[in-house]
């Protein structure tokens, strides 16, 4: 296979557009409601994907349909619970018959809570596994399925957590299903590479969403800041480029099971 690039004298431009176009694949997008996955969706309709917004409100996703459909993307809605195998497979099937196939999942449901650890009840701690990992455990099972038995490749990309990565004070809870995250998508990314699917993580910094607002009180503000060498929070849209990356099968061709980190250096801080 002839490889692209400069080098064979295509024009630079032509070459970045071919190796981050995703047109002609179709990305499920669950927890594109919420304010991440929803720049991502949008990034990754913008490279000519189909998108699917997956989630439990409409109204929500509707804001986030209109702005895909003026920049002349496409996308669409459909409800389902994350945590749900039979709601995932009624997904999966309703992807295929209106679309036709899935290239690219993105499993980005999540909640958060600050509880001191004594104070955490049973029934938090439950919904919390509940959501941030039985919702990746699933979206990965069900379309991960289909991916290996269709033969062709494919991405999914599991949104990971700096507290997966290192411990994170006052999440005690959010921090263990990150950690297990993490270490479920690397072991299937072993597993399937030979079927050429590939999973990856990508791992937000601090970024203001709705699931961490009640967390970032001003003291932790402050210790955020101090940790964070460009000294300020992520922007949604600052997770497009790393979402294209991890989503083309030609520019990450080569990328699995990695940890994709876009913090503004807070994993390079130390002291």
């Amino acid at each position: 296979m002839e490889s692209l690039g400069p080098e064979n004298h295509y024009p630079m431009s032509s070459y970045l557009d071919q190796i981050f176009s995703l047109q002609g694949k179709v990305a499920v997008v669950i927890g594109g409601t919420g304010e991440l996955c929803g720049a991502m969706a949008a990034g990754l309709a913008g490279a000519g994907a189909e998108v699917v917004l997956v989630g439990r409100n409409a109204t929500k996703a509707q804001a986030r349909l209109d702005q895909i459909a003026a920049a002349g993307g496409q996308a669409w809605f459909h409800a389902a619970e994350a945590t749900s195998k039979a709601e995932m497979e009624g997904l999966r099937d309703a992807v295929l018959q209106r679309a036709g196939r899935i290239d690219i999942v993105i499993n980005g449901a999540g909640i958060n809570s600050a509880t001191p650890f004594f104070d955490i009840t049973e029934e938090e701690f439950d919904r919390i596994v509940r959501v941030n990992l039985k919702g990746v455990f699933l979206g990965c099972q069900v379309f991960g399925k289909y991916l290996v038995e269709r033969g062709e490749g494919g991405s999914i990309i599991n949104l990971g957590s700096m507290s997966g990565v290192v411990p994170l004070s006052r999440v005690f809870t959010y921090s263990a299903t990150k950690g297990a995250v993490h270490n479920l998508s690397l072991n299937l990314a072993r597993e399937w590479a030979p079927h050429r699917v590939r999973v990856n993580l990508l791992v937000p910094g601090f970024f203001p969403a709705e699931q961490n607002k009640k967390v970032l009180t001003p003291d932790r503000v402050a210790s955020i800041m101090g940790h964070t060498p460009m000294k300020r929070f992520g922007e949604a849209r600052e997770l497009i480029g790393a979402t294209l990356l991890l989503a083309s099968d030609a520019a990450g061709s080569f990328i699995t099971g990695e940890e994709l980190i876009v913090d503004g250096g807070y994993h390079a801080m130390t002291i």
